[in-house]
């Protein structure tokens, strides 16, 4: 596949997987490794809560509120992250959320008791707000017929940080171990890996990107007066967002799908440990399938909604997200109740394909919805990611519920919430005008490769 720049909007109409030339594929690698190892540093205690739980003697109360934690700062943390893209641009706002976002990563291991590690997983979850930034800047990158897949490979390809931390974080631990390390030190000086790995790539997001195809924002403002008009215009840009009530439709269906997933990658490794009777390594590598299924399932929910939305329009990118969503509440309501362990990881498997297809084909109808206020949409309904896992959690840390219970009650509320995708409409004259960006960006390549102007690497 080549890489092609349209001359007049300067985003990328295709996809160069291989290629880390030009902006267009070099913001799209080094923020989906950012975004990969941000939830490696999110998750990290994850896959070792059963040694950590045995430390602090934590209750299934406890634990559950340690999850919340790790998500509700999250919700806010992307809203002001949202809006902050808008102001400053992604490429800033990224390097900021990952320097900063490295010492509580760091200096977990610091904690002696429930409350001290409670308040440092707070202070972790704000790095889970990267996902805002990384939706903002791919959208700023690509045109219309590739966004839902380039927003959908990035996010899910960092995402499957979430399945690589329950394989890794246990490898590390391991290692330490065998330096001579006990348990209670070992976990802790595990966490301090991926802490450094998250300060060096805040200084490289800041060094290798730019915020838009252009060039960054700040200069954009100060020598482009049609650039700067823009800007002027999006004033506002997040109340206006705040008063559309697709906006909250998308906040409620990703809730419904993303904070399953983070909800999952924060229990697995524990829920297999506990229920099958597991070591540590074996649970977390059992853990690690669900997120690593994000190598490619995440990429189809988006690749499947920019297909429906070339044939369909923005009303087929809607009804594509309706089935996944809804496929993905029956797929959890069969793994909560399997009790073989092959079964429970094929029937997990299942349902980790369609929670990552629903959350890529979420993210191909976001752009649409207001692109004044790409930023501050994206920053909503990510939040509505965390409000979802909050809630689960909630639900979870139940001592008169097993976890299968609460997946089972989960499942049928996401099978429910897939309707509320039908309330995510758009007029024919927005249809109209993204037909036509569409038709301009494409028809700039046609041009382009007719003329025989050097195409972007």
């Amino acid at each position: 596949m080549t890489l092609l720049s349209s001359p007049k909007v300067g985003k990328a109409t295709k996809i160069k997987i291989f290629s880390f030339a030009g902006p267009h594929m070099r913001t799209f690698h080094i923020t989906w490794f950012s975004f990969f190892l941000c939830f490696v540093a999110w998750f990290g205690v994850a896959p070792l809560m059963p040694i950590i739980r045995e430390e602090f003697h934590l209750t299934k109360a406890q634990i559950g509120n340690i999850i919340i934690s790790s998500v509700g700062i999250t919700i806010f943390a992307r809203l002001f992250i949202g809006w902050l893209c808008d102001k400053i641009g992604p490429r800033i706002t990224y390097s900021i959320i990952l320097i900063l976002g490295s010492l509580p990563v760091m200096f977990i291991g610091l904690s002696n008791s429930y409350e001290s590690f409670l308040l440092f997983r707070l202070a972790i979850g704000v790095i889970g707000a990267s996902f805002v930034v990384t939706q903002f800047h791919t959208s700023l990158m690509f045109a219309p017929n590739v966004v839902g897949t380039a927003n959908a490979t990035t996010a899910g390809w960092g995402n499957m940080g979430g399945g690589a931390t329950q394989i890794i974080m246990p490898l590390i631990f391991a290692g330490f171990i065998s330096l001579g390390y006990v348990d209670t030190a070992a976990w802790r000086y595990a966490m301090v890996v991926p802490g450094v790995l998250l300060f060096l790539m805040g200084v490289a997001y800041y060094k290798f990107t730019q915020d838009t195809p252009e060039g960054n924002m700040a200069d954009l403002k100060k020598n482009d007066p049609a650039y700067r008009m823009k800007a002027a215009e999006s004033k506002g840009a997040f109340w206006k967002a705040c008063k559309d009530i697709r906006v909250w439709m998308l906040f409620l269906i990703y809730g419904a799908c993303f904070g399953i997933e983070i909800t999952i990658d924060n229990i697995a490794a524990i829920y297999y440990f506990d229920k099958f009777k597991l070591n540590l390594e074996t649970a977390g590598l059992i853990a690690g399938l669900f997120g690593m299924m994000n190598i490619f399932a995440r990429t189809l929910g988006g690749y499947f909604g920019d297909k429906a939305g070339i044939r369909y329009g923005l009303k087929g990118r809607v009804v594509f997200l309706a089935f996944a969503l809804f496929m993905e509440g029956i797929a959890l309501i069969l793994f909560s109740q399997m009790t073989v362990l092959p079964i429970a990881i094929a029937s997990m498997l299942f349902f980790s394909l369609f929670v990552k297809m629903s959350e890529g084909a979420t993210y191909s109808v976001v752009p649409f919805i207001n692109k004044k206020a790409i930023g501050s949409v994206s920053g909503i309904v990510g939040a509505g990611g965390n409000v979802g896992a909050v809630l689960a959690g909630f639900l979870l840390k139940d001592e008169s519920l097993t976890y299968s219970d609460a997946l089972f009650i989960i499942g049928c509320v996401v099978t429910a919430v897939s309707f509320a995708s039908f309330l995510v409409r758009f007029t024919k004259a927005h249809e109209a005008e993204v037909q036509q960006e569409m038709n301009e960006s494409l028809g700039s390549v046609q041009t382009s490769s007719e003329t025989s102007v050097p195409a972007l690497a």
